[in-house]
């Protein structure tokens, strides 16, 4: 199901990722589970993408996430 705000989103994703990302993760998912429906894989998919969308823009140090560099 699409979620209305970060706060919605999955406890993993909230407690893990720093509120940019969050938006991306939602925007994201939001996107690919519109765009997948019928599929019976529709949830899992949009779940992958939106984690995708989120290490275009972070990387994972350790416990934390952080932007990634422009020339990274």
């Amino acid at each position: 199901m699409p979620y209305r705000s970060n706060e919605d989103l999955p406890a993993g994703v909230r407690h893990h990722l720093p509120p940019h990302a969050m938006d991306i993760y939602r925007e994201a998912f939001n996107h690919s589970f519109a765009s997948h429906v019928g599929d019976l894989r529709q949830e899992e998919i949009a779940h992958r993408t939106a984690w995708a969308a989120v290490k275009r823009s972070y990387v994972k140090l350790g416990d934390h996430w952080m932007p990634r560099r422009p020339d990274a």
